[in-house]
């Protein structure tokens, strides 16, 4: 038989109340008390049932994750982490594939309407602040990514702005002056594209080099064949990158393969810089140069931020946060200049 407060009571030498209070974090203890209450607890195995907590609060214990893409390594890493870190939190995340459609978009909100999750963690591409603001007012939502709130919701994202800076600038450095940009996206609204652009464009001028459209190159989508076929345009024509900065790791990889079919040697011939810090990146040949947000505090940020919202009474009057992650550039053989 399951042992009960009661019983973790007798053991600890506690009442029943501060028990429960020790269980679910509700009111302070007394540290001493506190690590006698969990003693007990360990002790006896006792294991609450979420369940029924849940229910009393009027809780599912269920949060929604929608995110583009699933087969995606940046989302699915970021899917991943944030799956784990809401275990900790003894939360069950249902997620939702998008596609950037805004009509799915809009049906993960209108399911979550009718209080099936506590809780939204959404990565738009399609919707707008506007349409996010009715649909935020009825539940906890965190957006992930470019897409500005204008106050209207949690956000956690990273500075695309200041990482394009950097990694162009990193190019820069290495002597690198016809730079080509892979990843322009006009038909999008998630502003990812936008933003890594407006960096690209600060180093440039900075470095006193003028912006010339025939490096900019868009895609329709952010994966590797769609690399691939960017950088086999910009090898038919007559203005050859001597780098290549491209808005995602997949990206990269693409534009990685054709360079070899090509007969380019990286980074001697071609160097070139990625976005995203997948894992695939480590293992390419060479190995990929690649801005890396940190994957793990997003989803650590974007579930504070979503718990807090759901169990602090006081939460409604909480201006919404806007929260930005760390990021590192990790230079690595695809882009290091010869001799180091």
């Amino acid at each position: 038989m399951s042992s009960r407060l009661k019983d973790v009571a007798a053991r600890a030498g506690v009442s029943v109340r501060t028990v429960s209070n020790v269980v679910s974090g509700s009111a302070p203890v007394a540290e001493a008390t506190r690590v006698r209450v969990q003693a007990a607890l360990d002790e006896l195995g006792y294991r609450p049932n979420l369940a029924a907590r849940n229910l009393r609060a009027g809780r599912t214990g269920l949060i929604g994750l929608a995110i583009p893409e699933l087969y995606s390594p940046y989302f699915g890493e970021l899917a991943s982490l944030l799956v784990a870190a809401a275990q900790q939190r003894s939360w069950t995340v249902v997620i939702e594939q998008t596609f950037g459609d805004p009509e799915a978009e809009r049906r993960f909100f209108e399911g979550a309407g009718g209080r099936l999750v506590d809780g939204l963690i959404i990565s738009p591409w399609a919707l707008g602040p506007q349409e996010l603001r009715v649909d935020a007012r009825s539940m906890p939502v965190v957006l992930l990514g470019e897409r500005h709130p204008q106050g209207l919701a949690d956000r956690v994202a990273v500075d695309n702005v200041l990482a394009a800076d950097e990694a162009t600038t990193h190019l820069l450095q290495g002597g690198r002056r016809r730079i080509a940009a892979i990843g322009v996206q006009p038909h999008l609204r998630n502003e990812t594209a936008r933003q890594r652009l407006e960096g690209y464009h600060r180093a440039l001028r900075r470095a006193g080099l003028a912006f010339d459209p025939a490096l900019e190159r868009p895609v329709e989508a952010l994966h590797r064949q769609d690399g691939a076929q960017a950088m086999a345009s910009l090898l038919e024509t007559d203005v050859r990158p001597d780098a290549v900065f491209a808005f995602s790791d997949e990206l990269a990889l693409g534009v990685l393969h054709v360079a070899h079919e090509h007969g380019l040697r990286v980074p001697e011939d071609l160097a070139i810089v990625g976005f995203d810090g997948v894992e695939d990146a480590r293992y390419s040949h060479p190995p990929l140069t690649t801005v890396a947000p940190d994957k793990k505090q997003i989803a650590e940020r974007a579930l504070q931020c979503l718990g807090d919202r759901i169990y602090s009474p006081a939460a409604a009057s909480v201006p919404p946060l806007d929260i930005v992650v760390r990021h590192e550039l990790c230079v690595r053989a695809s882009s290091r200049p010869a001799g180091t």
